[in-house]
């Protein structure tokens, strides 16, 4: 690892990552190139260029993946109605592989021998990110500062940092490290470490605390085509424009705040604060679109597989065959969930009002509890001793 000439890093200009590139340089003593994803983290990219430069790096790269990060990462999730353990939406976990491909393509251009990362020795993403690297190239050679330095502390990168002039937005009465793109911000880190200590206001940036939303309901309709948004009040969008759209509906809204303690993949419980104002409404309006759209036993076969799905976007294993086979089948789901939803968004919740599809599955004629011609009730007496035998066979065995 010593025989390293070229690096290409991952770079968010946060503590992490902006003591790293300084350090790479001095351990390795080899050119950095610093990769940045722009998924949407906003005025968090400001400067970065200059900043990476300043710190040492040869060339920085900023590419735009908004679109194909919301495409083609976050749209197929949603498809799937992802979630991990009943509450995260998947914002960071998802995000990972995109980044590790472009940083891929990155290397291949600049004739880099190794990549690098920010993650720490204790996270889920030191694993998104080198399963990713690995599936691409099982030849990349990967640094994991984390894994080798001895500042082991975000304390004590605090200290490089000042010691080598290199500005960091973290301090130590606000040490939270953060994680944004279109999908949602993360926070971690600092107070949070306290699983009952509550999260300060002053924390959160996308979304308003629900008792100060507006006393008056925001009614708006979701289209979508196989499964995909793409309309919003009958406007068609891009994904990454639709989901920022969503966010800034959801967020004015107070929509979806969570906190939560999640098992990591390396085997300890961590606390995290989310916000995913957008992505909260989104999939509250696809499965209702499914609901009127989706056969039952195709449905419920889907989502026996989906806590499966979940665990492997959230262990980092995107590019896995077991991940294609369970998106092909996913994707087949989708073909008839083809609408529009309607919904209200009030004071941190969001509910469904209506639903309709020229797909739909629900017919009025048959589900009505007014007199109808096409059920027969007296054929549910038959249904049900049919699926009664096994249970009054037992019974009458116990005699």
């Amino acid at each position: 690892m010593k025989n390293i000439n070229k690096v290409v890093l991952a770079y968010s200009g946060g503590l992490d990552t902006s003591v790293i590139l300084k350090w790479l340089i001095e351990t390795y003593q080899c050119e950095v190139i610093t990769f940045s994803a722009d998924l949407g983290q906003e005025e968090e990219l400001d400067g970065l260029d200059e900043k990476a430069r300043k710190t040492g790096a040869s060339k920085a790269y900023i590419d735009d993946l908004r679109e194909e990060f919301v495409k083609n990462f976050v749209f197929p999730a949603f498809r799937a109605n992802a979630i991990y353990e009943g509450q995260y939406l998947l914002g960071t976990s998802i995000a990972r592989p995109l980044i590790a491909k472009r940083q891929m393509e990155i290397a291949k251009i600049e004739g880099a021998d190794a990549v690098s990362h920010g993650a720490t020795g204790k996270g889920n993403d030191q694993v998104r990110f080198e399963l990713s690297y690995l599936a691409i190239d099982p030849g990349i050679k990967i640094i994991a500062p984390w894994r080798e330095w001895d500042l082991n502390s975000r304390t004590a990168l605090m200290a490089f940092a000042k010691k080598h002039g290199i500005p960091v937005p973290q301090t130590p009465s606000k040490p939270y490290s953060t994680d944004r793109n279109l999908l949602h911000i993360s926070y971690e880190g600092g107070v949070l470490e306290d699983p009952w200590k509550e999260a300060t206001e002053d924390m959160y940036t996308m979304s308003v605390p629900p008792e100060k939303a507006p006393d008056k309901p925001e009614i708006i309709e979701i289209a979508f085509r196989e499964g995909n948004p793409v309309a919003i009040d009958g406007k068609t969008m891009s994904p990454a424009v639709l989901l920022k759209e969503l966010n800034t509906l959801g967020g004015r809204n107070g929509i979806g705040r969570i906190d939560l303690v999640e098992n990591r993949y390396v085997g300890m419980k961590s606390r995290g604060v989310y916000e995913t104002p957008g992505g909260t409404v989104l999939r509250l309006a696809h499965l209702a679109m499914e609901s009127i759209t989706l056969d039952r036993e195709v449905a419920h076969l889907r989502d026996s597989l989906i806590p499966r799905y979940a665990e492997m976007i959230y262990n980092g294993y995107w590019f896995s065959p077991e991940m294609e086979l369970l998106q092909n089948m996913v994707d087949m789901t989708q073909k008839h969930v083809t609408g529009v939803v309607r919904m209200k968004l009030y004071k941190g919740n969001c509910y469904v009002l209506g639903r309709k599809s020229e797909k739909s599955l629900y017919d009025e004629a048959f589900a009505t509890f007014e007199g109808d011609k096409v059920y027969s009730q007296k054929d549910a007496e038959g249904f049900i001793r049919l699926n009664s035998l096994r249970l009054r066979i037992r019974k009458l065995a116990e005699k």
